[in-house]
């Protein structure tokens, strides 16, 4: 096993493609409904890193609830498993799979394979290897994400330079460059985000009516907003004039609401007055894209605000 997670996945699925055999191999993630490739060893199916499926379709979803075994060569002879809505999508004849679970328990997502024909009894004694190979696996991932934060951290320290001098939040540059680090998680280990884009609505008005202080004195009461409701590890910025941004990593869609109505809230407390749309990256949309469609939903939101008044 290698001490990178990527690595050690890609190294585990050849490994048991040579022992086993199976057409299919993968690593993947769970996700609410959402199940996950992030890594895939295919030999006929045509799966790729980044698809994602039904998780209450599968095969691995019974397996975890203990439905089914880990090992069925055979999965017309397994009820939970010959029941599966997938066999409506592809042909499974024999299937393998494991958990990955967190240190706290928790499901991440599993390790598993199939091939479109049964296979020998005698695969159901490589049970216990194909358990550990899960097992390391989740060792090595959770020393992975326990170190995530003081990897944000250092990123956070490294681009400290790219400060916007009036708010002290991060500006353009510094958002594209966290971003970037952060997109790069996101498609290793599946990772939810939450994109917000904010637009003052009166930040002309102050400079024109009450002077450039007045509008200064906006501009860092937004910031302080944003500041209070954001978390260590999520990413702020000021993208430039009356434009902010915050990136709010490993967030799912329940929480990116919840945290959407405590931006509108907090906002309003410090008497600052935005346009605002959000946006979710998830497989096939990365966190670029997701500023885009963020951006989109702002626009919207700043017209239909318009006609209104």
């Amino acid at each position: 096993m290698m001490n990178d997670f990527a690595a050690a996945s890609r190294a585990t699925m050849q490994f048991l493609r040579q022992r086993l055999g199976f057409k299919l191999w993968m690593v993947t993630r769970t996700d609410g409904k959402d199940w996950i490739v992030l890594f895939a060893d295919d030999n006929g199916y045509g799966v790729k890193a980044g698809q994602v499926y039904s998780w209450a379709e599968m095969l691995c979803s019974r397996m975890v609830e203990g439905a089914g075994p880990n090992i069925a060569p055979d999965v017309a002879r397994e009820p939970a498993y010959a029941s599966a809505q997938i066999h409506d999508k592809v042909t499974v004849g024999a299937y393998v799979g494991v958990p990955l679970r967190r240190a706290d328990g928790t499901l991440f997502g599993t390790l598993c394979g199939i091939d479109p024909e049964p296979q020998p009894e005698r695969i159901r004694d490589e049970q216990d290897m194909v358990v550990l190979m899960g097992e390391l696996l989740g060792g090595l991932l959770e020393a992975e994400l326990s170190g995530t934060e003081a990897v944000r951290k250092a990123e956070r320290n490294d681009v400290d330079s790219t400060r916007d001098e009036l708010t002290g939040l991060y500006n353009r540059r510094g958002w594209d460059m966290l971003a970037a680090r952060e997109e790069e998680r996101c498609r290793r280990y599946g990772h939810p985000a939450c994109v917000v884009s904010i637009d003052l609505d009166d930040l002309k008005f102050y400079n024109d009516t009450q002077g450039y202080a007045s509008g200064d004195a906006l501009l860092i009461r937004c910031s302080k907003a944003l500041k209070d409701v954001t978390r260590g590890s999520d990413v702020v910025a000021r993208m430039g004039g009356d434009e902010f941004a915050m990136l709010m990593v490993e967030c799912d869609y329940f929480d990116a609401q919840a945290m959407l109505l405590r931006v509108q809230e907090t906002l309003a407390g410090y008497d600052v007055r935005a346009s605002i749309g959000m946006a979710m990256r998830k497989p096939g949309i990365d966190l670029e894209e997701s500023l885009a469609m963020a951006d989109a939903e702002m626009y919207r939101a700043k017209r239909s605000r318009k006609v209104l008044n």
